[in-house]
């Protein structure tokens, strides 16, 4: 079964804050579309607050609950209390091309494992609670040649399938440049082929 083509992603970057037994805990949600963007989104938190004592991860990259690109890690935090916890959370919110870290200044009062997976796990909870997502479509780059009598028929069918045009030549034909969702190729061909007799057919 292939991957979904559409799904819900982080629009904005998220923060929420506790404090728990004197330790100060801070975690940002934000999108990340691939591995080293998430990679980079940790690294500049680290030096956004280069004075905090953890900043324990996790990501997942693709759909929700994809398992394939997924990371984690306790940075100094007892193997297991952090990135791993974090990493759950993510896999079940329902949310896919997603980065957390949640940053910790210790407050001198030991947690145990129990309470750290509670801290870890809690904030990322509360920061996908209030994530506002978008969709994420997989786009292609296609073309169509077609006469100037379609042109207007074939501008308003594009707009029905949530193609974006991109480009225009205006020539003996008239060239259009655009960005297809994925999920829609067959139906644009099949509203091309309606408007034209078959004549007018994507070309990637």
């Amino acid at each position: 079964m292939s991957a979904p083509r559409r799904y819900p992603v982080p629009a904005a970057a998220v923060r929420v804050e506790e404090r728990i037994e004197h330790s100060r805990f801070i975690t940002t949600l934000e999108f990340a579309g691939t591995i080293d963007e998430a990679k980079a989104t940790i690294e500049r938190i680290r030096a956004e607050f280069p004075d905090a004592t953890h900043h324990c991860f996790a990501f997942v990259i693709g759909p929700p609950g994809s398992t394939s690109m997924t990371g984690a890690g306790d940075d100094g935090e007892p193997a297991g209390t952090a990135g791993r916890p974090m990493l759950k959370v993510l896999l079940n919110s329902g949310v896919g091309d997603v980065v957390g870290v949640v940053t910790r200044w210790f407050g001198g009062v030991k947690l145990g494992t129990g309470g750290l997976v509670r801290a870890y796990s809690g904030g990322v909870q509360r920061a996908v609670r209030i994530v506002n997502t978008r969709e994420r479509v997989d786009l292609i780059d296609a073309r169509v040649i077609l006469e100037y009598y379609a042109v207007d028929g074939v501008r308003r069918a594009l707009n029905r399938e949530g193609v974006l045009i991109i480009g225009e030549i205006f020539g003996r034909d008239v060239a259009l440049t655009l960005r297809v969702p994925e999920d829609r190729v067959e139906d644009v061909n099949r509203a091309l082929a309606d408007l034209t007799n078959g004549a007018v057919q994507l070309e990637r």
